[in-house]
């Protein structure tokens, strides 16, 4: 059975991109969640006024890549002790926040975020709440890295990240 895991942590293009490379993955959507607006558009989340955050979500065959790998995945993927911010990009909307679909997940979750405190000398700000509605950015946003290698985003801040995990630059 699929399952669905939703994070944010930074811009979505790059958690994207490392989420795609990994197997057990059935499909990784850029979107918004966490916020009132209904429907939000790239540019009213951008603006910082609707509360949503940039995220993904995750399609995974659980017996395949587990949601405890994912979240490591996620600790490594972003810096998690840097509150609104990653990198260049600040702003709530850019804030690290794992969206929960079940109690089970949330509990897995704080586990996992006590488990990689260890790993940073700063403290973790990720928030961690319940999965509202979840809304699936515009098209031109979805496999952005993967249809935008050149774009200079791609080239100077995703590529970079990828080669940081061990994940190649494709």
């Amino acid at each position: 059975m699929i399952e669905k895991a939703t994070f944010g942590g930074g811009c979505f293009w790059c958690l994207e991109a490392v989420f795609q490379k990994l197997d057990g993955i059935k499909s990784v959507v850029s979107g918004y969640a966490g916020g009132p607006e209904i429907n939000p558009t790239y540019k009213q989340v951008c603006s910082g006024s609707t509360g949503h955050a940039e995220v993904i979500q995750i399609e995974f065959d659980p017996d395949e890549i587990s949601y405890e790998t994912l979240l490591e995945w996620f600790w490594k993927a972003h810096d998690p002790t840097t509150l609104n911010r990653q990198g260049n990009d600040v702003g709530s909307q850019y804030r690290s926040i794992i969206l929960t679909e079940s109690d089970e997940q949330k509990q897995t979750a704080e586990t996992s975020k006590k488990e990689a405190q260890g790993i940073f000398k700063d403290s973790i700000v990720t928030e961690i709440e319940p999965l509202d509605i979840f809304y699936p950015a515009e098209a031109y946003h979805q496999n952005y890295y993967r249809t935008n290698p050149g774009q200079s985003y791609c080239a100077f801040i995703i590529a970079p990240k990828l080669q940081k995990l061990g994940m190649g630059d494709s």
